[in-house]
């Protein structure tokens, strides 16, 4: 049995503090930046027992990232229709496995967003193989799309247009102080609202 997986012996509670400590400081420094001594202090924790568990700040990183990706994809397994083809309601239907398992860990999200910007090249090998995963089960959601019906705008835009939006509306709303998933959850759906609305209006102006 390796230490990771003695790490779950411990009681759940003091796993989810040690959890989203290291989520909470890797999305806000980056690996670099991100400090040990903060995330224990932040999870209520001795260095020790961090490290008897994770050995290194690399090997912390692997691991909250590898639980982040099968926590969301389990979320979004579930949630997702595999028979829409609307990718407007596939989106709602992302940010919905977004938002319940927020509910659990706030800042996973932010951390796989910030993750996807990594620049460490250990970090970036560490956590290759899960990163193509997590891509693969997107690419896989987004085959599901029907994009023929829209003239305006390219699928690669569409999606990047509408990343941008929630991403950075996830990463405003996350940092503001009582931070609740299902208010982002609101918002998220009023924005993706507004964004169909503009896409409707404009292959309606072209047509």
């Amino acid at each position: 049995m390796s230490m990771n997986e003695k790490f779950f012996d411990l009681k759940k509670e003091k796993q989810d503090r040690m959890i989203n400590a290291a989520l909470k400081i890797f999305a806000e420094n980056g690996f670099r930046r991100a400090s040990t001594d903060e995330m224990v202090k932040e999870a209520g924790v001795s260095k020790g027992l961090l490290f008897h568990y994770f050995i290194s700040k690399t090997g912390l990183y692997e691991f909250v990232f590898d639980y982040s990706v099968k926590y969301l994809l389990m979320e979004m397994t579930s949630a997702v229709n595999g028979q829409e083809t609307d990718y407007f309601q596939i989106r709602r239907q992302i940010e919905r496995a977004r938002t319940v398992a927020m509910k659990n860990f706030p800042y996973m999200q932010l951390f796989l967003q910030r993750a996807a910007e990594e620049k460490e090249p250990e970090v970036l090998e560490a956590v290759r193989e899960v990163a193509e995963h997590l891509l693969e089960a997107y690419d896989n959601i987004y085959a599901q799309v029907d994009f023929g019906t829209m003239h305006t705008v390219t699928p690669e835009r569409l999606v990047k247009i509408v990343d941008y939006t929630l991403n950075g509306l996830l990463a405003e709303m996350v940092r503001e102080p009582g931070f609740r998933p299902d208010s982002y959850y609101k918002e998220a759906l009023y924005y993706l609202e507004e964004l169909e609305r503009l896409c409707g209006q404009m292959d309606e102006d072209e047509g």
